[in-house]
């Protein structure tokens, strides 16, 4: 099996269900070594966000420079950027030293509710980061807040938003539509050349923390490993719905707890 070097670049979560913490036990669960990139500190738990701290971006350029001018990244995973001089860290950092694959989820908020990306953000990352990415993963507020337009309702609409935000300059996306209130969770995933339908039952668990974080790795885990993302996004799909299924199993926290990452495993 292909050795894969994985890099995540995102904030911290403590309570280690979401963020870098989350994202290197997806790569770890999958077989993909784990690098990574702060961001931002964050202070929360299952509960919600009680303290954010910004890296300053030259440090956040300094940790990208340390990394990508010594191991052979494969696949990197974005996720937290926070602010705009971040994320212009970020766009140019990997702009000097092209990486085969790029997932973007397009964090804005919390679990919680709580905001991760300043509103002057929003812009910077339409406008830096989507032309560089392979795939973007956003739920649909999130693709709303992009496209400055109103929340997709329906998988029609979720299909239009997709389109659109190709043409923003992404190669492709992955419009997530848990969201809608329906039986099943519906993902579209949208190409130039084609939208293909991915689905699975809803998992009664409200454990849910750091779902978007985990899909988001595991898609850049796998890439490398498949000839095309229909293939990656079906395998990260399917480890996730265990690691959601296996969710209540674990004891963490008082409020939204984790999926469970090494489901397979214990």
């Amino acid at each position: 099996m292909k050795r894969i070097n994985a890099l995540t670049i995102a904030g911290t979560d403590p309570s280690g269900g979401a963020g870098i913490q989350a994202d290197l036990k997806t790569f770890s669960a999958l077989g993909a070594y784990g690098t990574s990139v702060i961001t931002a500190l964050v202070a929360q738990n299952t509960c919600g966000v009680q303290s954010l701290y910004r890296i300053e971006p030259d440090f956040v350029a300094a940790q990208l420079t340390s990394v990508l001018s010594d191991v052979r990244i494969d696949s990197v995973k974005i996720g937290m950027l926070a602010e705009s001089d971040i994320i212009e860290a970020v766009a140019e950092g990997l702009q000097a030293a092209p990486v085969p694959w790029i997932v973007l989820d397009t964090v804005m908020l919390a679990k919680s509710g709580d905001a991760l990306l300043t509103p002057g953000a929003v812009a910077t990352l339409r406008q830096r980061l989507l032309p560089q990415v392979s795939l973007i993963t956003p739920n649909l507020p999130e693709a709303a807040a992009l496209l400055e337009c109103s929340v997709a309702t329906s998988e029609q609409e979720m299909r239009q938003q997709g389109r659109a935000l190709l043409g923003s300059g992404c190669r492709a996306v992955l419009m997530k539509g848990g969201h809608l209130s329906d039986t099943e969770s519906p993902d579209w995933l949208i190409t130039p050349d084609r939208e293909l339908r991915f689905t699975a039952p809803r998992v009664p668990t409200r454990h849910t923390h750091g779902t978007g974080c985990t899909l988001s790795a595991a898609l850049a885990a796998l890439r490398p490993r498949h000839q095309e993302w229909a293939t990656t996004v079906q395998e990260a799909k399917r480890w996730l719905q265990g690691a959601l299924e296996q969710a209540d199993t674990l004891e963490v926290g008082k409020g939204i707890g984790p999926v469970h990452h090494f489901w397979r495993w214990w």
